[in-house]
């Protein structure tokens, strides 16, 4: 296992990181013993790096319990702002929910501070300046050693690291977005952004949420197999796109699970990569494949495929701005529409 910097935090991380989304007893491994004894394989082989989130169901819990004894060694990163529940108040980054959450997470994980807090999805109700402060007074009080984002669009990420140096506040350590063979968006200014702020980068998603593992595959497999990963992960041309990257896999002598997560380490931004193994099969799996590298020559055929800085089709979890998802910002009144013009 190979190991890089988280940033310019100080910290040391596996260049693969484990997901514990598939931890979650009602999502993912109905068993909490074997999520553990996956953990252990996992701590055993390298990753130092585990990932959660306190929307994901129990997984906090099963995370804390199997780090019983071994959390020194354990890089730990958890996750708030997604609803837990129907209280309206039980969600997004005011302070209000900041001091709570935090206090949830740090009881479920059995630890007495977090490695990496950060926030799960932006908030568009909730000023920055707000949630900058609440984080920092936990950075300050020990309960989290530093902070960061998720699935954020580079604009708030500057504004963010404005707010910060402006008020004396904790920045924004780091950022973890989506990355993979069929969505490489974040290389146009994601990317960028993060390596000139020095934040460390925890991709999630480097398997297309399981387009690129190869299973699913044009003319091949149930219509309901095919009609939940349309439905959910995209389009025709991811298919499409999936299929021209099977020979190319083939004929450099690799997997398309290996393909994949090679190809996000390869990245000089990227500081982990988080897979999402609910199995031990599908981790000893990913982790055959570790010591992976692309060619030059590999790397421009996937250009070719797939170009820089481009998306073929759209995550069911992508981010959208309230500027398009909400009718109001983008279309005037009707009547206001209709009214005459006025010199």
């Amino acid at each position: 296992m190979q190991y890089r910097n988280l940033g310019r935090t100080g910290i040391t991380v596996s260049e693969y990181g484990l997901g514990a989304l598939m931890f979650a007893t009602s999502v993912g491994n109905p068993d909490p013993e074997d999520s553990a004894r996956i953990i252990y394989r996992a701590l055993d082989a390298g990753i130092n790096l585990i990932d959660t989130a306190d929307a994901y169901a129990d997984s906090e819990e099963v995370v804390g319990k199997a780090l019983k004894g071994r959390r020194d060694s354990v890089v730990l990163t958890t996750k708030f702002g997604r609803p837990v529940d129907a209280d309206p108040n039980h969600r997004g980054t005011s302070r209000r929910w900041i001091m709570t959450a935090v206090d949830n997470s740090l009881r479920r994980l059995q630890t007495d501070y977090i490695d990496v807090y950060q926030i799960h999805r932006l908030d568009p109700t909730t000023d920055v300046d707000e949630t900058l402060s609440a984080l920092t007074d936990l950075v300050r009080a020990g309960k989290v050693r530093a902070i960061g984002s998720s699935n954020t669009p580079a604009s708030y990420m500057v504004e963010a690291q404005w707010v910060s140096e402006r008020r004396g506040f904790e920045r924004f350590r780091t950022e973890q977005p989506p990355y993979s063979l069929l969505n490489r968006s974040i290389e146009r200014e994601v990317l960028p952004v993060a390596q000139q702020y020095g934040m460390g980068i925890l991709t999630w998603g480097p398997l297309g949420q399981g387009m690129l593992t190869g299973r699913v595959r044009r003319g091949e497999g149930t219509d309901v197999i095919r009609a939940k990963f349309l439905s959910s992960f995209g389009d025709e041309r991811r298919l499409d796109a999936v299929e021209q990257l099977i020979p190319l896999a083939a004929e450099a002598g690799l997997s398309m699970p290996h393909l994949a997560m090679a190809f996000v380490t390869t990245h000089p931004g990227v500081s982990s990569a988080l897979l999402g193994a609910r199995t031990m099969e599908q981790l000893d799996d990913l982790l055959a494949g570790v010591d992976t590298v692309l060619t030059d020559e590999v790397l421009d055929r996937i250009d070719a495929i797939v170009p820089p800085g481009t998306d073929v089709g759209t995550l069911d979890q992508a981010y959208v701005p309230p500027a398009i998802e909400q009718l109001s910002l983008r279309r005037r009144p009707l009547a206001e529409r209709a009214a005459p013009a006025t010199a």
